[in-house]
Parts: C-alpha cells; structure tokens; sequence
C-alpha cells in the first residue's frame, strides 16, 4: 500500500504493545531499506508532500510495527541524529537475517557471533543511522 487509504490503513494497521517510531530524513527511502534488509511489509503511508517528505509510513517488521516520518523542523520537529537505542530483531535463523540485511546496505558494527547468554548476535547500522541488533538462539 502506498497511497492514503485512511479506511484501509485503519483496517490493517494493528499495533500492540510499544512500537519503534523514527524520524529519519528520508522515510521513503528508510522504508524500502526496511523491506530489502529486514523483510518489512508496508501497510500504510501518508502521500509526500511538495518536498518528498512523508509524515507517516507504517511497517511490519518480524511481527512488530515500525512507524516512520521525516523531519519537519518548521513544525517544532527537526532532524535528531539516532542515538541512545538499539532496535532489536530476536529471529530464528540469525544467520540468513544477517545476511539479507548487509547485502542491503547494513553496516557492520558488531560482527555476528556466538554470544555468552546463548545467542547468535550482532549489531548493524542502517544507511539512515539507526542502529539495529540481530540475535537468535545457538543451535
């Protein structure tokens, strides 16, 4: 979906419990890195304006939503640089997820490995800042 269905985008667009939403210039592009590097769903997006700017996209990422906007620093709201948080994936297969999401375009910040507590994990950085972690349980 991507244009302003607003009876639809109510339809499907279901959040439960605490959902991530960033501001990142550029929230077109952030949402199909999204959907290439961490298989997201788009399940509803406010048009762009004059500007290309979105003031919202909802995603579906492994279960759980994942809000999205651009800046709007006439409006009180300017660009902050991400910082003090970790978006974190728990999956099955640490490995392929991994993998999928560096071919996109992920930075590697942690290198994915065997960790202390039982998981397969590691961080990466998004083209957008946002730092993003990936863990599934050792087999």
């Amino acid at each position: 979906m991507t244009e302003f269905d607003e009876s639809a985008m109510q339809a499907r667009a279901q959040v439960h419990g605490v959902a991530a939403y960033l501001v990142v210039e550029g929230a077109v592009k952030a949402s199909e890195f999204y959907q290439k590097a961490f298989g997201g769903e788009e399940c509803g997006r406010v048009p762009v304006d004059d500007q290309g700017r979105t003031m919202h996209i909802h995603l579906y990422i492994n279960g759980g939503s994942v809000m999205l906007c651009d800046p709007y620093p006439e409006h009180g709201h300017p660009f902050q640089k991400p910082q003090g948080f970790t978006l974190h994936l728990q999956v099955d297969d640490a490995d392929a997820w991994w993998k999928r999401a560096v071919g996109a375009g992920a930075e590697i910040v942690t290198p994915l490995q065997p960790m202390f507590w039982g998981d397969n994990y590691g961080q990466l950085r998004d083209p957008f800042g946002v730092l993003w972690s990936i863990g599934a349980p050792i087999r």
